[in-house]
C-alpha cells in the first residue's frame, strides 16, 4: 500500500528543511571559528509558529529564544542610530549601552527535546549527503541540469505556439 502524502506532511517537511539549513549555517560558522553561543529568532514566523521554533531547537540542538519585538531588525537599526548620535546628543556611546537601554529580553525560549534531536541527527546526516551531492559533490548535478535546460530551451522557445 502506498502511503499518501498529506499537505501537513509537506508543510512539516518544509519546516524541517528550513531548520536543516539553519543547522548547516551554524555548523559552517562554527567550522570557521565564529562562535554561535546564542540564537535569537525575530520576526513574524518565530513569533507565531511554535512548531517551527521547536523543530529548529530539536534539529540544531540549541536553544532558540524568540525576540520580544516583532520589529527586532528595526530596533537594532535604531540602536546603531543612537550610537551614531552619541550620548551628547541624547543617544549612547556604545552599542552595548544602547542595547542595555533599548532591547527587551526574549519572550519565549525553545529547548531541544533530546529524543527528537537524536532522530533529527540521523535525518540531518542524510540531508547533508544530499546537500553536498547537489551542491558540492563530484557530480555537479544542478549545473548539469541547468546546462541541459539551457541547451534545450533555445530551440523550444523559438517554436511558435
Amino acid at each position: 500500500m502506498v502511503e499518501q502524502v498529506r499537505p501537513a506532511d509537506i508543510y512539516r517537511a518544509l519546516l524541517e528543511a528550513t531548520a536543516f539549513g539553519t543547522r548547516t549555517i551554524i555548523e559552517s560558522l562554527d567550522a570557521a571559528a565564529v562562535v554561535v553561543d546564542r540564537v535569537v529568532a525575530c520576526g513574524g514566523l518565530p513569533d507565531r509558529n511554535e512548531l517551527l521554533m521547536q523543530i529548529s531547537a530539536d534539529v540544531t540542538g540549541r536553544e532558540f529564544e524568540v525576540a520580544a519585538s516583532g520589529q527586532a531588525p528595526a530596533v537594532g537599526s535604531a540602536m546603531y542610530a543612537a550610537v551614531a548620535a552619541g550620548a551628547a546628543s541624547g543617544g549612547y556611546d556604545s552599542i552595548q549601552a544602547a542595547a542595555a537601554a533599548m532591547a527587551r529580553p526574549g519572550i519565549r525560549t525553545y529547548r531541544p527535546d533530546r529524543e527528537a534531536s537524536a532522530i533529527y541527527d540521523e535525518l540531518y546526516r542524510e540531508y547533508r549527503t544530499l546537500h553536498d551531492y547537489f551542491g558540492r559533490g563530484p557530480n555537479d548535478v544542478m549545473k548539469t541540469l541547468k546546462a541541459i535546460r539551457a541547451r534545450q530551451a533555445s530551440p523550444l522557445e523559438a517554436q511558435p505556439a
